[in-house]
């Protein structure tokens, strides 16, 4: 029951303890302890402010780097279309060349075939006119007395010819 109701003694040299160590506290500890409470306080209101800071660093980043990408699309699209125009213009240019190397070889060609149609021609000439010389040859070889036989001659000798 004596811890219930402590004597006086007790309480006094109690209370002498506590303002003791209350005063040690006050002289040596209350300062620091408040000074490391206020700069604990002060590192976490400039924590604070340095992530409120980031985060609107990082918000005109994200913004510039949209900005940045837009950009980049804009000359892929710009790029991609040239690249299809040069495409086009350099298949239009060939095809206009293989027309024109075309209609070249083709006049080549009907040159070629207007030559070899004349050197025929020359040759049936040539010819024709080898076969008359024959025939007026061996006409003029026999010699017959009418007119009529002389014809007879001719018919079988062109019947002749015919049939080679």
């Amino acid at each position: 029951m004596d811890l219930l109701t402590p004597s006086f003694g007790l309480i006094i040299w109690t209370l002498v303890a506590f303002l003791i160590v209350f005063y040690i506290l006050k002289k040596f500890a209350w300062k620091p302890i408040l000074q490391s409470l206020h700069d604990r306080e002060k590192n976490i209101s400039d924590s604070l402010a340095t992530a409120e800071k980031v985060r609107a660093e990082m918000a005109q980043l994200k913004s510039e780097n949209e900005i940045l990408l837009a950009k980049a699309r804009e000359e892929r699209s710009l790029m991609l279309k040239e690249a299809k125009d040069i495409k086009d213009k350099i298949i239009s240019d060939a095809r206009e060349q293989a027309k024109a190397e075309a209609a070249r070889i083709m006049n080549e060609t009907q040159i070629t075939i207007e030559n070899q149609k004349m050197a025929a021609v020359t040759d049936l000439k040539n010819q024709v006119g080898n076969m008359v010389l024959e025939v007026a040859s061996k006409v003029l070889r026999r010699e017959l007395s009418n007119t009529g036989a002389q014809e007879n001659y001719i018919r079988e000798l062109a019947n002749e010819v015919k049939l080679n």
